[in-house]
């Protein structure tokens, strides 16, 4: 089970308990059930309070309401455990999922990756019958993501895809399209909640990774770049868990260059591996508050990781590619893809050079 499986699982569990007789028949099946990280010094992988939610249609107490949706889920393929924790949180440990097929899962989507099954398309950009730049950058960027997550009806939708009240950029800050270019200064706008006034300044165009617009289509960039350069070097990415020890009789490898290999992998890429399963979750988050600025704090956290394992993706010195290498190439790829995805969302390019 993914994490993005999980709120459509617990739904079905909620329904399942009001068909049986379990919860009284007027109880209410919440239309989204939040399932976010456990917080430090929570129980499992994830945590949801829909007991609570439910609870107020049942006229019953969230614990009670919590022990029958747990009940409920306990034969349930994928979920190791289901325990409650406070007033009636249920907390759900996951089944380990292989890093190859979470892998395998981004490559053969691609953009779509973190879609809904009923997703539908929105264009490039939505035409929002608003003149002021910024209102209009974030209008557009809800409408992509409710579209992503089978929440938006298209071009112009009006489906709830209205933003919170945005603030405008400053007087101060004049025609920032025209001073920035347009991918910075929708990366700007979209970088602070609507409510906020937006920053400007000369960091936003700074070409180094102490700018977060430059460190994220960078790092997109620069797995493009990993690829073109194991092409040349005659191999390709082929996913495989982290870790996996080069091909049996390849020379070259030296004991330094493999020890500083292993130990960029063992750091970063169970952390990139993390976010790309949990990808889904931010994605369906972001539409459920009408919020691109937690999207673009989740690119900047997925860039971080992958400029930092980049470094042990290809070959080193007299090392022939092996079977480590082509599956680091695959999660390096499989990152760069959600760096995209992100980016088009957002409204911004993703270019393969920088």
């Amino acid at each position: 089970m993914t994490p993005a499986d999980l709120s459509s699982t617990v739904a079905r569990a909620v329904r399942r308990a009001v068909e049986d007789g379990e919860l009284p028949a007027e109880t209410g099946v919440p239309e989204r059930i939040v399932v976010e990280r456990t917080r430090p010094g929570g129980a499992g992988d994830y945590a949801s309070p829909v007991a609570f939610q439910v609870a107020r249609s049942a006229g019953r107490a969230p614990a009670e309401v919590a022990r029958v949706i747990a009940e409920g889920l306990a034969a349930e393929p994928g979920l190791v455990r289901v325990e409650i924790t406070g007033a009636g949180f249920l907390n759900f440990t996951l089944a380990s999922r292989s890093a190859a097929g979470l892998v395998r899962e981004v490559r053969s989507r691609g953009r779509r990756y973190g879609y809904a099954a009923d997703a539908v398309e929105a264009e490039p950009f939505c035409r929002a019958p608003a003149a002021e730049f910024r209102r209009r950058a974030v209008h557009e960027a809800v409408v992509r993501i409710l579209c992503s997550q089978g929440q938006g009806q298209g071009q112009g939708s009006r489906d709830g895809g209205a933003p919170p009240a945005v603030a405008p950029v400053a007087r101060r800050d004049g025609d920032v399209v025209a001073a920035y270019g347009r991918d910075a200064a929708t990366w700007a706008v979209l970088a602070v909640p609507a409510r906020e006034t937006p920053q400007f300044g000369a960091r936003l165009l700074v070409q180094d990774e102490s700018s977060e617009f430059f460190l994220v289509r960078y790092a997109h960039a620069r797995a493009e770049a990993l690829g073109r350069a194991a092409a040349r070097l005659g191999f390709h990415a082929e996913p495989a868990e982290p870790g996996e020890p080069a091909e049996p009789g390849e020379p070259g490898e030296s004991a330094d260059s493999a020890d500083s290999a292993e130990s960029a992998e063992s750091a970063h890429a169970p952390a990139l591996l993390r976010l790309l399963a949990e990808y889904p979750l931010v994605l369906e988050a972001a539409a459920h508050r009408r919020a691109p600025e937690q999207l673009v704090r989740f690119l900047v956290r997925v860039a971080d990781e992958l400029l930092d394992f980049q470094h042990c993706v290809l070959p080193k010195g007299d090392e022939k590619p092996s079977a480590a290498h082509r599956a680091r190439l695959a999660l390096a790829e499989a990152a760069g893809t959600v760096l995209a995805g992100g980016l088009a969302l957002l409204g911004i390019d993703a270019p393969d050079c920088l």
